[in-house]
Parts: C-alpha cells; sequence; structure tokens
C-alpha cells in the first residue's frame, strides 16, 4: 500500500485557530456529558444508592468484561429540549464474557426511569442497532413505565420496541433481561420478550398493573409481591428463568446466560490482528478540522491519523478530485474510503463515487464516509451538463449498497451531499459527528439570502416597496436560528447522529463499530436499480 505523507505544520497559525477552535467545541460537549452522567443529580443518585442500588452505568461496568471498552451510544440525547439530557437512558455496545453486546440501562434516578419520547427513540435506536449488526441485546431494567404527561407521543410507537425484542429473537440474536426495581404496565413486556429474564429477590416487580390500578380496575387488593414479586415469578408464573439474590448476583447470572449462548460472529476477523497504528499523532486531528467551514481541509491529513500504518490506495486520485476515494485497513479490517476533499461535488465526483460504491459491493468491503460537503454543485452549465442524474447515480448506489456503511461528519454535511455521503437517512451501520460539525438543508447565510431574495421578488410582483430594514433583520433571526439548530449537540440530542466523537477518538470509535458489524456477515449487493446515464 501507498503510505500518506503530511503537510500539517502545529506551529502554523492556521493549526492553533482550528485547535483552540475544537477544544472550545469539546468543552461544549463534555458539559454535556458532565450533565447526562449526573443523571438525576445528587439527591437522587444519593438516594438510589442508599437503598443498596447502583446506578446504571456501575451496573454496566460489572456486566462487561474487565478493562474492557464501553462504546456508549446517543449519550447526549434530548439535548436542547424539555427532557434531561441522556433521556434517562445509557445505552452502548460492550464486551460481555468475549460477546459484544448491545446493552441499554434504564436510570432510575431520573424521574424514575420512566419512558419520554427521547427515551424511546434512544431505546428503538440501540434495536435497530442490535438487528442491523446481529449483536445479542442485555437490558438492565428499572423504569416506572411510560412518562405520563407525553404518552400521546410515546403509546403508540413504543409498542415497537416490544416487536423488535420478538424480531431480535426471532433472527436467532439473543435477548436477556435483568430487572433491578419496578417494569410496570408497557415495561412488563421487555422481560416477557426477552430469551432470558432474571429477576432479582424483594427488589424486582413485574405486572401489567400495580395495587392500585388492580383495586381500581378489579376491586382486588392485592400486594405488590404476591401481584409481581420475583419468588412469585420464580416459582408461580415462570417469568422468572433465574431469581438473583442481589443485583451483583443478578449481573452475574446475565453474564452467565452469554456465557453459554455458544455464539460465534459470521462476518471475516480482521485480516491483520495485530495492525500498525497510523505513522502520526491522534492529538493533530484538533488542527486539521478548518475552524471556518468555508476554508476546505484535505481529508487524507486525517486518514494518515486512523488508517492502520496511515497506508492508502487512493483509486482514480486525478479524476473527480473534490472527493477522495481509496482501500485501506482499520485495526485490521479491509475498508473502502468516500472523503469530501473540497466542499462541493461535481457529476465527476458523483460518477467517481457511483463506481467505487459498486467496487466495494463486489469485494464485500465496508464503506467509510468522511462527510465535509456543501452539496451537489448548482448553476446553469452543471445542470446541462447532468448533475442531477449523476449526483442520483451516487444517492442510487448508496442506497442499495448492502455492504455496512459507517459515516462521520468532520465538518459541513449541507444539502443533498449529505444524502449522498451516507447521512442518516441511509440508514449508515453508525453515525457519528465531530463537535465542530454543521449539518442542514444549506448554510445559514445561503438560507437567509434565499429566503431574502424570495422576499424582494414576491414584493416587487406585487408592485410594493421593499422594506431592507425589515429583510436585514429577518436574515439575521434566520442565520442565527439556523446556526443553532445546525450544530452538533443540537442534531445529536435529536439522535440524528449515534453520538458527537473526539476526533482524536476517531481510529478507536470506528475500530469497535468495524468490529461489531463484523458479528453479522459483511457481504454486498448483487444489483443496484436503474442507473440514469
Amino acid at each position: 500500500m501507498s503510505t500518506l505523507d503530511t503537510a500539517i505544520d502545529p506551529s502554523s497559525p492556521a493549526f492553533h485557530a482550528n485547535r483552540d477552535a475544537l477544544l472550545d467545541s469539546l468543552a461544549e460537549l463534555d458539559a454535556a456529558l458532565d450533565t447526562a452522567r449526573a443523571g438525576g443529580g445528587e439527591k437522587y443518585v444519593a438516594r438510589h444508592h442508599k437503598r443498596g442500588k447502583l446506578l446504571p452505568r456501575e451496573r454496566i461496568e460489572l456486566l462487561l468484561d474487565q478493562d474492557s471498552p464501553f462504546l456508549e451510544l446517543s449519550p447526549v440525547a434530548a439535548y436542547g429540549t424539555d427532557f434531561p439530557i441522556g433521556a434517562s437512558v445509557v445505552t452502548g455496545i460492550g464486551v460481555v464474557e468475549g460477546v459484544e453486546c448491545l446493552v441499554v440501562a434504564n436510570d432510575p434516578t431520573v424521574r424514575g426511569g420512566a419512558v419520554n419520547p427521547w427515551s424511546l427513540a434512544k431505546t428503538r435506536r440501540a434495536g435497530e442497532i442490535a438487528l442491523a449488526n446481529r449483536l445479542p441485546m442485555v437490558n438492565l431494567v428499572e423504569s416506572a413505565g411510560a412518562d405520563l404527561p407525553t404518552q400521546a407521543e410515546i403509546f403508540i410507537p413504543g409498542g415497537r420496541v416490544f416487536r423488535d425484542l420478538t424480531r431480535l429473537s426471532a433472527e436467532k440474536i439473543p435477548t436477556v433481561s435483568v430487572v433491578f426495581g419496578n417494569a410496570t404496565a408497557g415495561g412488563a413486556y421487555v422481560p416477557g420478550m426477552s430469551d432470558y429474564t432474571i429477576m432479582i429477590r424483594d427488589r424486582s416487580q413485574v405486572y401489567l398493573a400495580g395495587p392500585p390500578l388492580v383495586k381500581m380496575a378489579t376491586g382486588e387488593d392485592a400486594d405488590d409481591e404476591s401481584l409481581g414479586g420475583a419468588a412469585m415469578h420464580a416459582t408461580t408464573s415462570g417469568l422468572a428463568d433465574f431469581l438473583a439474590a442481589d443485583e451483583r448476583d443478578g449481573i452475574r447470572l446475565a453474564r452467565q446466560c452469554v456465557r453459554r449462548l455458544n455464539w460465534r460472529k459470521r462476518g471475516p476477523a480482521p485480516r491483520n490482528p495485530m495492525p500498525r497504528p497510523p505513522k502520526y499523532d491522534p492529538e493533530e486531528l484538533l488542527g486539521i478540522a478548518s475552524a471556518d467551514l468555508k476554508v476546505p481541509f484535505d481529508p487524507r491529513e486525517v486518514l494518515a491519523r486512523v488508517l492502520d500504518g496511515s497506508e492508502f490506495d487512493e483509486f482514480k486520485p486525478a479524476y473527480g478530485t473534490a472527493l477522495v476515494t481509496g482501500w485501506g485497513e482499520l485495526h485490521g479490517y479491509p475498508v473502502g474510503v468516500l472523503a469530501n476533499a473540497r466542499g462541493v461535488l461535481f457529476s465527476e465526483e458523483a460518477q467517481k463515487a457511483t463506481q467505487f460504491i459498486q467496487l466495494a459491493n463486489a469485494s464485500d468491503t465496508p464503506l467509510i464516509f468522511l462527510q465535509n460537503t456543501t452539496g451537489y454543485m448548482v448553476g446553469t452549465e452543471y445542470e446541462q451538463r447532468g448533475i442531477i442524474k449523476h449526483g442520483a447515480l451516487m444517492i442510487n448506489a448508496v442506497s442499495n449498497s448492502t455492504v455496512p456503511h459507517l459515516t462521520v461528519n468532520l465538518g459541513a454535511s449541507y444539502g443533498a451531499g449529505n444524502y449522498g455521503m451516507c447521512g442518516r437517512a441511509y440508514e449508515p451501520r453508525f453515525l457519528f459527528t465531530w463537535p465542530n460539525a454543521r449539518s442542514a438543508v444549506m448554510g445559514p447565510a445561503q438560507l437567509a439570502g434565499v429566503l431574502s431574495i424570495v422576499a424582494r421578488q414576491a414584493a416587487a410582483a406585487r408592485g410594493r416597496e421593499f422594506d431592507e430594514d425589515s429583510d436585514a433583520a429577518m436574515r439575521m433571526m434566520v442565520e442565527q436560528q439556523i446556526e443553532s439548530q445546525s450544530g452538533a449537540l443540537f442534531l445529536s440530542g435529536r439522535l440524528y447522529d449515534d453520538g458527537v466523537i473526539d476526533p482524536r477518538d476517531t481510529r478507536t470509535v470506528l475500530g469497535l463499530c468495524l468490529s461489531s458489524i463484523h458479528s453479522g456477515p459483511v457481504q454486498g449487493t448483487a444489483g443496484f436499480g436503474v442507473f440514469r446515464m
């Protein structure tokens, strides 16, 4: 393979400006993460511990193999909404008895672990990842059920969580539930629909309706234990497969269940089990992405700090140069890369990408998309040359490609460029964002300018005088709105990605994802849709 060189000068003013801007964004991210990790706050955390209970991340730590990594997903879900950051649930991928598992843990310190619209969306995304990547799912359950004030938003779509559990089981992807406290109403179906269910003596309470509702519905006086206690479910109803003495014993039993799965990956093992690290310091990634999104940067500098040995065989290097395509390895796994070198995608880039995606499918090679695009080129010349049909070629290829896709937004992801570079709507297996990144229909100034032109034309058509002062105020308001709504934290809070990551962690995050996707088969498609030539 060819080894990438670097032109980065860590002592240059531009490098320091980029680094300072990214560190400011990282500080904002760290503050949001600290809030999420704090759960319901000191008062509720202390009360939870006083009851002899573990916090969700403590439960996860005991569940996972010692010193193994945990890739937390959607950690700032609900950021910028009326709900707590983190959405009262922790999700992620970790190794249990040598098996990569998707873990979901309710946080009972946040409103009793009640399910709100964002925790529902986060849980459903975890189920999608488990199914797409063939990852056994472990649910660490303690939830008060639905957040009743928002029941209209969660009741009907919430049923998909239970449906997805059964579909995992139907695909022979095991599901394990450990109930640490309440699992009431709809929440009772999580242990009820899992392959393996573990309850904890004198702690677990699983029932469709608690004593007050039973009294109202039937007139029966019932106590918690006889209605839904762990011992009753282990001896009478049969809902509990294992009865644990305490929380740690419940986690031990969950690990035992995973150990006995006889689990085997279906994807190929890494080509090189002892890969060489990149030649260049990942710390330098902080100074590569431009602080000004209008200033492009060379994605090869990122690849040189992410790929094994900084080795990269570029495909069509002299054609469609605004898009870099080529082959490399990451943590021993072969990958194809599509990375924006200059923001705009022209016809040549679209055609080059289409061929490259076909080649990756022919060789069963996963694809990594590194986004930094303002979209496809516009204008009379480019329309006449066929930018629409060439962009459609690329989007067709992305849509119908069946090798796993991993996407990272390094800077900008605007317009249809987001689609062609495998944005969320095109279902990459995983999508992560650098904290400096932005994504929207178009840039704030461009969007405000379009609205201004349309308003100016409308005024002229009606024969009215155009109000320049109102127009200036409108443009400022729109630019501010789009700037805030296109930011990485705002979008991650709405689960348009799987997390905002420190650029220095890019290689590690992608490596964990590649290992996870190889739990299932890695196979390219035999055919695409009709290509408009």
